[in-house]
């Protein structure tokens, strides 16, 4: 049991159902992570029994494919019959959005093998609109691919870096002052020209990579 589990107090008793249990399983992973999600833990946030959960999950992988499901269900769906750039850059925004709140679902995203209707729903929307928009079934692989691949290393980059407040000028000057400029040239007049500036933020980098993304891909579709 982890500290977290002794002072978070356990929720109100009340009717417990499936809906009540995944958000609870969000609310511990999203805290701490998924390494401190249990079925004990879960019941103690929910202040009852483990085994009661069983009656709205049939175990901890179902537990899991439920929270992914969820996720996916709070990213916004292209609209399959509108243009697909527009409709899939608001998508990738929204994707990067959704899972940079809940950065444990990244681990899961790949790993799962009983996709739920809103995952399902998310899938057959993304596909719809890059179909739909003239791309083949070869192009429309390789444009899911590619632009999923943009967003999910995106966020794990944005997750991963080791500071509260990823990507601003004091943590770019942080970082520089840990090593030899002479020995870095390159490294420290980027640096000093662009990182270390007031208003540089690493999270600004999403849009206009994305959008580099987008036309690489248009150019699928375009030959």
């Amino acid at each position: 049991m982890s500290d977290s589990d002794k002072t978070r107090p356990p929720r109100k008793p009340g009717v417990l159902n499936r809906d009540r249990v995944l958000a609870a399983a969000m609310e511990l992973a999203d805290a701490d992570g998924l390494g401190a999600l249990t079925m004990r833990s879960l019941a103690l946030a929910l202040g009852v029994k483990p085994m009661s959960l069983y009656h709205h999950v049939r175990d901890k992988e179902d537990l899991l494919d439920g929270m992914l499901d969820l996720v996916f269900g709070e990213i916004e769906l292209p609209r399959t019959r509108e243009p697909w750039r527009s409709e899939i850059r608001r998508h990738a925004v929204s994707a990067r959005t959704v899972l940079a709140r809940h950065p444990w679902a990244l681990a899961l995203a790949g790993t799962r093998t009983s996709p739920g209707p809103a995952t399902l729903r998310h899938h057959d929307a993304v596909v719809g609109t890059l179909a739909n928009s003239g791309f083949s079934p070869p192009m429309t692989a390789r444009a899911y691919a590619t632009i999923d691949a943009y967003v999910y290393g995106f966020v794990l980059q944005e997750a991963s870096l080791p500071f509260e407040d990823p990507g601003g000028a004091d943590v770019a000057k942080s970082v520089m002052a840990g090593f030899d400029a002479g020995r870095y040239p390159h490294l420290t007049a980027f640096a000093t020209d662009y990182l270390t500036q007031e208003g540089y933020a690493f999270g600004d980098q999403f849009e206009p990579g994305l959008d580099l993304v987008l036309d690489a891909v248009g150019t699928l579709v375009d030959r």
